[in-house]
């Protein structure tokens, strides 16, 4: 699989789900990946990233922003409060804002320097313990809340549970948007973004597809 081929597959999907060409963003989701690879798909004119940790975006991508213009960063792995200060100066956008706490120091940050990034709120569709987001039922509760600290909340984002029909969060989530108010929808990776597509997805988040697997050594 390469960027081509991915790209082929995001055009063919939007099609099929009537959708306009070009309406699905794709985040070629870079993390723990070798700087060569990530060169390659920059010389191939992608620009739009997507990184899991502050730490290694901060270590990778100013070298690259001299390189190259218009790079698009986005995080979408979890965010610690004490690490969304170096996240604004990274990031044009966040998908992970996943709870109160975190949406008031960002609101907080925002206030302090006059920009803020993009935001997703994480809804955990599948109720897992183990992973982050705001419950369902909590949903609409967090966006409004989001929206009166004056956050910049562009939709909602998921990560479905790996052992269930990846559709069926994905319909969940758009009908939680849907009823908010909000357009947009994180969700689709490398194994099931066609079916995101075909549920109402803008921005889908590809690995593995386009950089090849990942090597993640002792990281």
């Amino acid at each position: 699989m390469s960027l081509p081929d991915i790209t082929a597959r995001i055009r063919k999907a939007e099609k099929e789900a009537g959708r306009e060409p070009g309406s699905v963003t794709l985040i070629a989701v870079s993390k723990v990946q070798p700087d060569e690879r990530v060169r390659a798909v920059l010389d191939a004119g992608h620009r739009c990233f997507g990184e899991n940790r502050v730490q290694e975006a901060a270590g990778k991508w100013p070298a690259f922003r001299e390189d190259y213009d218009g790079i698009e960063l986005h995080l979408i792995g979890p965010l610690q409060t004490n690490k969304a200060r170096q996240a604004f100066e990274l990031f044009q956008t966040i998908h992970s804002v996943d709870r109160p706490k975190l949406a008031r120091t960002i609101a907080r940050l925002a206030d302090e320097t006059g920009h803020c990034p993009d935001v997703f709120l994480q809804v955990n569709t599948g109720e897992e313990e183990q992973k982050a987001g705001v419950m369902p039922a909590e949903a609409d509760a967090f966006v409004a809340e989001c929206r009166t600290l004056g956050l910049p909340v562009q939709g909602l984002m998921c990560i479905p549970p790996i052992d269930e029909e990846p559709s069926l969060h994905f319909a969940l989530l758009a009908k939680i948007a849907e009823r908010n108010g909000l357009s947009g929808l994180s969700m689709g990776m490398s194994s099931d973004f066609e079916s995101a597509i075909a549920l109402g997805a803008t921005h889908i988040r590809v690995g593995s597809a386009i950089f090849g697997a990942r090597d993640y050594g002792g990281k």
